[in-house]
């Protein structure tokens, strides 16, 4: 077990190599300059070459990148030209905003989804599974941002049971687990949660009926083992995959959050990338990207190592 973990270990850094490669250069071929931010409109030539000499923009492109990955690696991700703060402390800030909400996304989906998937697998071409397989269908079919809207006309607007908007009472540093801090969390969450429930349920759904018509499953029904122990061993195969897909909306919820916090006002990574993308604050734009891809790698890294500790056969293939 050991030893697989480290060789996936080691495949991650050719993919993190690549990934910061082409977090850098997406920004650098991006149209217009990111010191319009900082600079005004009657800047002289000579504070313009020293701004670009203070970024190190007036260096070649590799050579910007080499500076760039040394100093990430030390944890220094630059200086915010739009705030002048450093660009790995606002992001760690709202990362932790971004990772709860994802966190909670993802534990709703995959709860609500397994259930669905589960039950719509056992009853497979009755009327259960059609309405099931219809929840799921319609929740991969509904626009995110358009939900979030509606929910927050219904709960918040109609009949005031939750906020419509912050990250709670103490603002984007003020998390607890009082009620006062969840409430702003539960629209956000439900909202995001819809996606990748529907994804969950149909995967489950696919898997649970594959398994229940193979032969093992009906070799130990007709041996006489009870229908709950025959279920976990139906659980359990079906187990890896549904992690695998559990994973990947975790990373997915992570880099694709901008719309649902931009409409809930949650201050996350996806707020602070939307407000850097206007104010072309490039430090920001490569430091939040950076860190999102990488941390998409860690999750999978993590899936892959569970998923072969519960299924040994991952390990040997």
């Amino acid at each position: 077990m050991l030893v697989y973990a480290l060789k996936r270990l080691l495949h991650v850094i050719p993919v993190a190599i690549g990934v910061s490669i082409v977090c850098f250069m997406l920004i650098h071929i991006a149209p217009g300059d990111p010191l319009a931010a900082i600079l005004p409109t009657d800047a002289s030539l000579e504070l313009q070459a020293q701004m670009r000499s203070f970024y190190g923009l007036d260096q070649p492109l590799p050579l910007q990148y080499a500076l760039w990955a040394w100093h990430a690696l030390r944890g220094d991700l630059g200086t915010s030209i739009a705030t002048g703060r450093p660009v790995l402390a606002e992001i760690l800030s709202a990362s932790v905003n971004s990772i709860i909400l994802a966190v909670a996304a993802t534990l709703i989906g995959f709860t609500f989804g397994s259930i669905l998937g589960f039950i719509a697998g056992v009853f497979r071409g009755g009327w259960i599974d059609r309405i099931a397989s219809g929840l799921a269908m319609l929740g991969v079919s509904v626009p995110h941002y358009w939900l979030g809207m509606v929910l927050v006309i219904a709960f918040s607007v109609s009949l005031g049971w939750l906020p419509s908007m912050g990250g709670g009472p103490g603002g984007s540093d003020g998390r607890s687990f009082s009620w006062d801090y969840i409430q702003y969390l539960i629209l956000p969450a439900v909202t995001m949660s819809v996606i990748p429930m529907g994804i969950i349920a149909r995967t489950i759904r696919s898997l649970v009926a594959d398994i229940l018509s193979q032969d093992f499953v009906q070799a130990l029904a007709a041996k006489g083992l009870m229908t709950k122990h025959v279920m976990r061993h139906v659980i359990r195969n079906a187990a890896p995959t549904a992690i695998s897909v559990m994973g990947l909306q975790l990373g997915y919820l992570l880099g694709g959050s901008i719309l649902i916090e931009t409409v809930f006002s949650w201050p996350g990574t996806g707020s602070l990338l939307n407000g850097a993308i206007f104010t072309r604050d490039l430090p920001i734009l490569q430091g939040t990207i950076l860190v999102l891809a990488m941390f998409f790698v860690f999750v999978n890294l993590v899936v892959d190592v569970l998923q072969s500790a519960i299924d040994p056969r991952i390990q040997r293939s």
